[in-house]
């Protein structure tokens, strides 16, 4: 991953290893990470290390650190998820866990990078996600990355005791 680097946002993306595991599980339970994903239960150790053992150690997930790139310091994650080989697809997803790093468009910027390497290298067609609707600033940014709305699935997640619609964006291989 070393040619994933955006000069002008100063960031680039690594591949994420097990010694990122306890950044990783303290970003993924702080509150303005874990409110804007679907799946909001506390994040552990265990199950990290249970997601490298059993999802990225057998190809089903690609996962990256976003890191500054004057500093070398990591700001937050990006990573496809349950990988389909048959229709060269998979899930995005992304979190920026430093406070510091947040409305600055590191966010935009990983996503484009994680899109170029999504095409170039493990030459999928479509990367799709799904964000809560009411992430406004999120779908923006996907936007912005490349990434088109494609349907609004009405109170299709509980979080709460509440409904939440969830948007669902792909982007599609320009190759």
């Amino acid at each position: 991953m070393e040619q994933y680097i955006d000069r002008g946002v100063g960031i680039y993306l690594r591949l994420m290893t097990r010694e990122d595991t306890d950044l990783i599980v303290a970003w993924r339970n702080s509150d303005d990470v874990r409110k804007n994903f679907i799946y909001q239960e506390p994040f552990t150790r265990q199950g990290h290390e249970d997601w490298i053992r059993n999802m990225v150690e057998k190809g089903k997930v690609v996962q990256a650190i976003i890191c500054d790139l004057a500093s070398d310091r990591p700001l937050g994650s990006v990573y496809i998820r349950d990988i389909d080989r048959q229709h060269n697809k998979a899930e995005y997803g992304i979190f920026i866990g430093e406070a510091h790093a947040r409305g600055r468009g590191i966010g935009t910027a990983a996503a484009k990078l994680m899109l170029r390497y999504c095409f170039a290298e493990e030459k999928l067609h479509r990367i799709y996600l799904r964000a809560l609707a009411g992430n406004e600033r999120a779908i923006r940014s996907y936007e912005k990355a490349g990434f088109r709305k494609e349907a609004c699935l009405k109170d299709d997640v509980r979080i709460d005791g509440k409904y939440c619609d969830i948007i669902w964006m792909a982007a599609i291989s320009p190759i």
